[in-house]
């Protein structure tokens, strides 16, 4: 035992009995602080619980050197620290007993906390001895966690269960997790070699690109492509060869068919990460020297299930090919009126450098928005079907010049010939009488104008505002002014006049989306007069082309815009299939129906 340092009664007054003094009080300090010095019944204990802190408080030094190998324990705990993370273990004893005057034994429990409900808890047992006056914590790597040795090392890592997959309208696959490899280029890379492998997957990728790329990342590597395992095969060996180049593989949620691409994918992908998430679950593993790892604590998560979605495959790649030889921005939308689901939502190349604008571009509607104009004169009386109205070729209604498409002029025709030639004369005069909100409001009958939340899909419908003035009423009419829609709205508005209200759309099976308003359905015999009337404008108005097209309803739409050239539209009803074609600059409705030609036939 180390005594205790009594008063002297020298006087230490004396320079040299004085430093002698301080130098003895300073060393007995020292002494009692060596740690686990001497022997006593509570040295095991004492000893025990310095390590069992240091290993709390992550401080690697303090623990290994309570033990017989300092080296060899530093590695190991520095190695745990790493694997199972900083401040997430607790070391407490439970048990301490000496056996003898230099030896005992004592009991860890540990508690790792990785997050909520993923606990683990387990107990070790080592031996303490005395060398000297010093004890020491015999080492073994056991003391960290059961079965741990030399050679192996602790890893937590979260887990998921297997991936689920994206489902099309007949339960085939449509998207699933595949692995894709990223393509990383150095700055040393030859980036003319690399340009040679990639650019006929590729053929906008090309040596100056790569080079630009390169010049613009500052030294940093870049990502020239992402390529499929099918794209990757024929080239990985020589590209993996080159100077330079670095391949990393990733896994990703990819559609089946390269073909297929859509911009509902984006929200598809979002559901099916969700999922993932919730099917996470954790583990804690022993890890070899030679990377095999076994599993020794750990709970797996909950299955998750396959997301089952309304889309059509052979829709979705008939839109795609349709839209395929159109330069301007060009996308379709098909609907399915008795159900909502969303059947198809296709896009080109140009369209999607604009982003998803099939289900938030807003644009004037043009004529197809005739549709809502001729329901609200319908409803509100001022008009039937078989009203004899004038259809000039130009007329100024409240000071604005409209005319009708190169200046054609029916005379006086029945309401229902004026919509099927799309007279924007007649609808520009129908529409000065109405009130101020009928416009808005037959819109919402249609959808427009309506927000919906729906899962797996983000969409704008479109804006209607009240025409206050006649001038307004006018422009509105025609679907210019401060009418937008987009084609998903367009969409809505044929599926409402098909099923005789608005169905809510619905992407993923059993979860339609949620209105942030309800109108009152449109009456009935409405909607059935402008069924009559979009059979007649594909018979013998303004989309004969598609008159082969048995049982087609449509209507043609051409919308001014400022600077440039005009939007084309056309909206169709088949069956229980109803959609919108938009090109955008397409400078008439001409391109659109026939694209819509393509996609029905």
């Amino acid at each position: 035992m180390i005594e205790k340092v009594r008063p002297s009664r020298v006087d230490i007054r004396h320079p040299l009995i004085r430093k002698i003094t301080v130098f003895t009080v300073i060393g007995v300090a020292a002494a009692s602080s060596i740690v686990a010095c001497s022997s006593g019944p509570d040295q095991p204990q004492s000893v025990a619980e310095q390590f069992a802190t240091a290993l709390t408080d992550d401080d690697v030094s303090a623990a290994a050197n309570l033990t017989t190998d300092p080296a060899a324990a530093s590695t190991a705990i520095t190695a745990m620290i790493d694997g199972l993370g900083e401040d997430e273990g607790t070391f407490t004893v439970s048990e301490a007993e000496q056996s003898g005057d230099d030896a005992g034994t004592f009991t860890l429990d540990a508690a790792w906390n990785f997050g909520e409900g993923q606990d683990w808890t387990y107990s070790t047992h080592g031996n303490a001895s005395a060398s000297g006056d010093q004890w020491l914590i015999e080492w073994d790597p056991a003391l960290l966690a059961p079965d741990l040795r030399a050679s192996t090392t602790l890893r937590y890592t979260p887990t998921t269960g297997a991936p689920p997959s994206v489902l099309d309208s007949a339960g085939q696959p449509v998207m699933e997790q595949q692995v894709v490899t990223l393509v990383n280029l150095e700055p040393t890379a030859d980036a003319a070699a690399v340009a040679a492998l990639i650019s006929p997957i590729a053929p906008t990728i090309t040596a100056d690109s790569l080079r630009s790329d390169l010049a613009a990342s500052a030294g940093k590597p870049i990502t020239a492509i992402t390529l499929r395992a099918e794209d990757l095969a024929p080239i990985e060996d020589r590209l993996a060869s080159l100077p330079g180049v670095m391949l990393a593989p990733q896994a990703r949620l990819l559609s089946v068919d390269k073909a297929l691409t859509s911009p509902t994918f984006t929200g598809l992908s979002d559901l099916w990460q969700e999922g993932q998430d919730k099917s996470a679950g954790w583990a804690v593993q022993m890890v070899k020297e030679n990377g095999s790892a076994t599993t020794i604590a750990g709970q797996d998560g909950p299955v998750a299930p396959n997301i089952a979605t309304t889309i059509d495959r052979n829709l979705q790649l008939g839109a795609e090919n349709a839209l395929a030889g159109v330069t301007q921005p060009a996308v379709i939308v098909a609907l399915q009126p008795s159900s909502g689901a969303v059947l198809a939502v296709a896009q080109n190349s140009a369209a999607d450098a604009q982003g998803p604008i099939a289900l938030t571009g807003l644009y004037p509607p043009g004529s197809t928005f005739k549709t809502v104009t001729t329901s609200a004169a319908l409803q509100a009386g001022v008009a039937t079907p078989d009203t004899i109205l004038p259809c000039p070729g130009t007329e100024n209604v409240e000071g604005r010049q409209i005319p009708n498409d190169d200046e054609f002029d029916l005379g006086s025709v029945p309401l229902h010939t004026a919509f099927a030639h799309s007279c924007n004369t007649t609808m520009a005069r129908l529409a000065v009488g109405l009130p101020a909100d009928a416009l808005h409001n037959a819109g919402l009958q249609f959808g427009l104008g309506v927000d919906y939340v729906t899962p797996g899909l983000t969409t704008v419908t479109g804006n209607v505002p009240d025409a206050n003035t006649p001038a307004e009423r006018v422009e509105s009419a025609i679907g210019q002014g401060t009418v937008t829609a987009t084609p998903f709205g367009m969409a809505l508005v044929a599926a409402s006049i098909a099923h005789g209200e608005t169905p809510t759309p619905m992407l993923v099976k059993g979860q339609p989306g949620v209105a942030d308003q309800t109108a009152a359905p449109t009456p009935a015999v409405v909607t059935e007069q402008l069924r009559t009337m979009m059979r007649e404008t594909v018979t013998g108005g303004t989309a004969t082309t598609l008159a082969d097209i048995d049982g087609l309803l449509g209507k043609t739409g051409t919308a001014e815009v400022d600077g440039g050239p005009a939007h084309g539209w056309f909206v169709g009803i088949k069956g229980d299939l109803a959609f919108a074609v938009f090109i955008a600059g397409a400078d008439s409705s001409a391109p659109a129906v026939q694209v819509a030609g393509t996609f029905l036939r």
